[in-house]
């Protein structure tokens, strides 16, 4: 089974600026939502632990206690938003009326396929652990990555709330890939 753990509340992710390679920290109520992570965790053994480069995936992880079994994975980096980065939905709409980044994508940054060509890699790196693998990651990556486990177009995160500080499990019902769990 994949575990998909989103880091905790970053000022960012409160505001609902968009937080792509920005090197923002958790707030005090992120390291909280972290440590919380860590009590839900705590009685489960990992064959793998994977982590986002970026320090506020770092962090969640290693106040969950998992940092020391963690291998950061340059693939879970979160979608680069070029010139978006920083910016609310909000305020890009008012130069692109509609704008949707599932759809549209943001300016000067990835696209959505370039951003499900790594969680597809994640995904091929996961399956290879003999056991249950953490993630510990960004929502639009994380959403994007669970689309592409249950095989449908990487847009398809666009409709996958996902809350920060939150477990997501990804199995299988037989062969068939499967949303086991989502955004709890």
């Amino acid at each position: 089974m994949i575990w998909l753990i989103r880091h905790g509340e970053t000022e960012w992710s409160l505001s609902g600026q968009h937080t792509g390679t920005t090197d923002v920290p958790l707030t005090a109520n992120g390291e909280a939502q972290a440590k919380r992570l860590g009590e839900r965790l705590a009685h489960h053994n990992f064959a793998a632990v994977r982590v986002s480069p970026l320090l506020r995936a770092r962090r969640t992880c290693e106040i969950a206690g998992l940092g020391a079994q963690a291998v950061v994975d340059p693939d879970l980096m979160e979608w680069n938003y070029g010139a978006y980065e920083g910016l609310t939905s909000a305020r890009i709409q008012r130069d692109r009326p509609g704008w949707e980044v599932f759809r549209d994508g943001p300016l000067h940054g990835e696209s959505i396929e370039d951003v499900a060509v790594r969680a597809r890699r994640v995904i091929a790196k996961a399956s290879q652990a003999e056991g249950d693998v953490a993630l510990f990651a960004h929502g639009h990556l994380l959403r994007i990555l669970g689309a592409c486990w249950i095989r449908l177009q990487p847009s398809v995160g666009g409709l996958l709330a996902l809350s920060t500080a939150s477990i997501s499990l990804l199995g299988f019902e037989r062969e068939t890939p499967v949303i086991q769990s989502w955004n709890t």
